[in-house]
């Protein structure tokens, strides 16, 4: 006889990386309301979250087993419940290199414990819950968003920030290198650089929605470039290692650009020291026993 939820041990749940090519930022007071438009695409690859009671007097967190400080993860847990809880978080993709990986283990971590606790949450709640903590803690807007949903995502919907348009697109290799982290919270306290992100960002989008609402079918391709064109015109694609790669990628058949946000580069062909990923359906989820 299967035990019942409330006196389990232990709780597990899985959350995608995410993939963002560009975003446009949609400013308010009200955290759950804050959030990004844009477009991305989760990917296969992405954290597995295990969940236990803990005996100590605080929740105590570890990415890949060594102690990590993650405000974004324990402030969500404990708006969740009051209860300490011991939260193992593991992945083969790096933190701070514009994966979403604050978002996917808050998420991972709110599934994990509404199971744990038997408390009975909807996803929808659990969602909201690790967005508005990402937004508190400056470490990120629209990754939640994504990995609520799963697939290949066009955001437009201001006011609504688990709101997204999936873009049908089969299966595909994504190849990406990271080369250091860009701190998320730098760029989304500096409100001079806002205006010139959302301008670029505005651009890419109109003609993305262009394409849906004509029924007109857009190439995984064909949105990579506007990314880059984005990265651009933006300002954010500074670095000369992620410069290079693009190009390097470009040489080899393929189309590439900067990961929002990090010094990380993804493509549709390999390049120099890069390593494979899936473009994947696949949302936040509980993992059964």
């Amino acid at each position: 006889m299967a035990a019942d939820s409330s006196t389990r041990d232990v709780a597990k749940a899985f959350a995608p990386g995410n993939i963002s090519g560009l975003f446009k930022i949609i400013a308010h007071d009200d955290p759950a309301k804050m959030h990004s438009l844009g477009w991305g695409f989760t990917v296969s690859d992405g954290v597995i979250v295990n969940l236990t009671r803990s005996t100590s007097n605080s929740t105590q967190v570890t990415f890949n087993d060594e102690p990590i400080n993650f405000p974004t993860v324990s402030s969500a847990l404990h708006d969740l419940a009051d209860i300490n809880l011991n939260v193992d978080i593991a992945s083969n993709l790096p933190l701070s290199s514009g994966f979403g990986l604050s978002g996917a283990a808050t998420f991972a971590a709110l599934i994990a414990a509404n199971s744990l606790l038997d408390l009975g949450r909807s996803r929808e709640e659990l969602a909201m819950i690790a967005h508005v903590a990402e937004v508190r803690n400056l470490t990120g807007l629209g990754d939640v968003c994504s990995q609520y949903n799963g697939g290949c995502l066009v955001k437009t919907t201001v006011g609504h920030p688990l709101a997204a348009t999936t873009i049908d697109m089969p299966q595909t290799s994504v190849y990406w290198r990271y080369f250091g982290k860009i701190r998320t919270s730098e760029i989304l306290a500096d409100h001079e650089r806002h205006s010139r992100i959302n301008q670029a960002a505005d651009e890419a989008l109109t003609t993305i929605e262009d394409a849906i609402q004509s029924n007109r079918t857009i190439t995984f391709e064909e949105l990579i470039a506007l990314a880059l064109d984005f990265a651009q015109s933006s300002g954010l694609l500074m670095d000369d290692r992620v410069k290079r790669s693009i190009d390097q990628a470009n040489s080899n058949g393929g189309v590439a650009t900067m990961i929002m946000l990090g010094n990380a580069v993804f493509s549709t062909a390999p390049f120099p020291g890069c390593t494979e990923t899936m473009l994947s359906g696949t949302a936040a989820h509980l993992i059964e026993d």
